[in-house]
């Protein structure tokens, strides 16, 4: 699928959907981990989610991944982020019920604290190989309840521990969330390629609806 690359207060990666263009279509917005800070985008390509979506097929979703400078954190760039995706919202046919945030490492840290801070934007998060941030406390933590979570994690991961990750699994699930973790015994941190090819995350992508969104355009 063609990717197309564009600059602004955060410059960002998109595809466009392979269906109607005139038809609604889902938006995955992706945010990247760490290392792949800076002012060269294709970075991103180089593996994990944003490479799956330019080497495949047009997908029935649209896609966008913006790019955090050297040295930031996505806490410390949440209004660009929501600032982009109503910018996005506006200008293509997005529907804004069946929005999905993802997030790999330090970019799973800014999906929680973004979702969590916005809980009516998202109709689903996916959360790979990162933690909760420490921005975020209980109460906030359990607004995620009414969205859909899927969580991946590498046995083998050595910066964050199964252990931390199960106690919040177990606090959305005991505040009556949809929860599902998914541990991958023999991986390591660097799980995004495995993750992000899998069937069954695809489908989940296009099958989450919220339908009392609240967007602001």
């Amino acid at each position: 699928m063609a990717i197309e690359r564009r600059s602004g207060l955060l410059p960002y990666l998109f595809s466009a959907v392979a269906e109607d263009a005139n038809k609604p279509a889902p938006l995955v917005v992706f945010l990247h981990g760490a290392r792949d800070r800076g002012n060269d985008l294709d970075v991103l390509l180089k593996w994990g989610l944003p490479r799956f979506v330019h080497e495949s097929s047009p997908l029935p979703y649209f896609f966008l991944a913006p790019q955090l400078p050297e040295g930031q954190t996505w806490v410390e760039r949440e209004s660009d982020v929501i600032a982009l995706l109503d910018n996005f919202i506006a200008s293509r046919p997005i529907d804004p019920s069946r929005v999905i945030l993802s997030g790999f490492s330090l970019g799973t840290a800014g999906a929680w604290h973004i979702a969590a801070s916005h809980p009516g934007r998202f109709a689903g998060l996916v959360a790979v190989s990162g933690r909760v941030p420490k921005t975020l406390d209980i109460s906030q933590l359990t607004a995620l309840k009414e969205i859909p979570i899927q969580i991946f994690q590498g046995g083998k991961d050595e910066k964050l521990t199964v252990e931390d990750t199960q106690q919040i699994v177990d606090t959305l699930r005991a505040a009556g969330g949809k929860v599902n973790f998914t541990l991958l015994p023999e991986g390591d941190h660097f799980i995004a390629d495995e993750v992000y090819t899998e069937l069954k995350l695809q489908q989940w992508f296009v099958s989450q609806s919220r339908r009392q969104a609240s967007v602001v355009v």
